[in-house]
């Protein structure tokens, strides 16, 4: 039984590795400046990790194999130096291999968290909440007005919670229930969560943050294709994550012109 078991082991590790070898779930369409890189570091990390699980499991394959019915007599062998020397060379290899990939992600990571977005990168304010998203955009002043937790309000549609009435630059903050952006334009977002932890995730951006109740969260990018893409939640937060979704559209700066005049008109 415990050879069947040791060929079952490595018949699993085979099976699981061919589907990955032979690409046989691509990652979406990358429509970002930046995920070419992060694409890069999916490939780094899935040939360090794969090559890493299959040689344990066809290492613990031969051990099971070979020790697993010893003859009547037999000396157990115990390894150099006991259990804190396989702890030691554990805490060395993974450490190593988390280093490694720390080192091979600098420059994707550099190049969304570690640099600062353009002077004319467009601002775009990310509000998410049980269970939706909302955006705001800037009015012809340029500047967000401030928010006022108390005056949030559902019934009211004033999900930001602005004054409207005494504060001069919330008069012509545009709020939406989607979010428009022009291709190849820089956008910045600047993302919070009124209640709980979210995430914000468009896998043809190679982009997913989580929001942090308390901290307002930067994070910015460049849409190189036009389409319209799903935003998701990934982080579990309630009974109505399931449904907490929005639509990402990618438009000529035109259509963009055209459709942020008409967001406008609607407030």
């Amino acid at each position: 039984m415990a050879k069947i078991f040791a060929v079952t082991i490595i018949l699993i590790a085979i099976a699981s590795a061919i589907p990955i070898v032979m690409h046989m779930w691509p990652m979406p369409q990358d429509i970002s400046t930046h995920g070419y890189l992060i694409d890069e570091q999916y490939t780094d990390t899935m040939w360090e990790a794969g090559l890493s699980f299959l040689a344990s499991q066809f290492l613990l394959a031969f051990f099971i194999w070979k020790f697993s019915n010893p003859k009547p007599g037999t000396t157990i062998k115990s390894f150099p130096g006991g259990a804190a020397g396989l702890v030691i060379a554990a805490f060395l290899l993974v450490g190593t291999e988390c280093l490694a990939l720390g080192v091979f992600g600098v420059k994707a990571w550099a190049s969304v968290y570690f640099t600062p977005p353009a002077a004319n990168a467009l601002p775009v304010q990310v509000q998410a909440g049980q269970f939706a998203f909302y955006f705001r955009y800037p009015g012809p002043d340029g500047t967000f007005g401030p928010l006022h937790a108390d005056q949030i309000s559902e019934a009211n549609a004033n999900f930001f919670g602005l004054d409207t009435t005494h504060d001069q630059d919330s008069k012509d903050d545009i709020v939406t229930a989607e979010m428009a952006i022009p291709v190849n334009r820089e956008i910045h977002l600047l993302m919070h969560s009124k209640d709980v932890g979210h995430s914000f995730y468009v896998p043809e951006l190679r982009v997913q943050q989580d929001f942090v109740p308390g901290l307002d969260v930067s994070l910015h990018f460049t849409a190189t294709k036009i389409g319209k893409y799903e935003i998701v939640c990934t982080q579990l937060c309630g009974l109505g994550h399931y449904n907490m979704k929005a639509y990402l559209e990618v438009m000529s700066q035109e259509d963009y012109d055209a459709w942020i005049k008409q967001q406008a008109a609607l407030q």
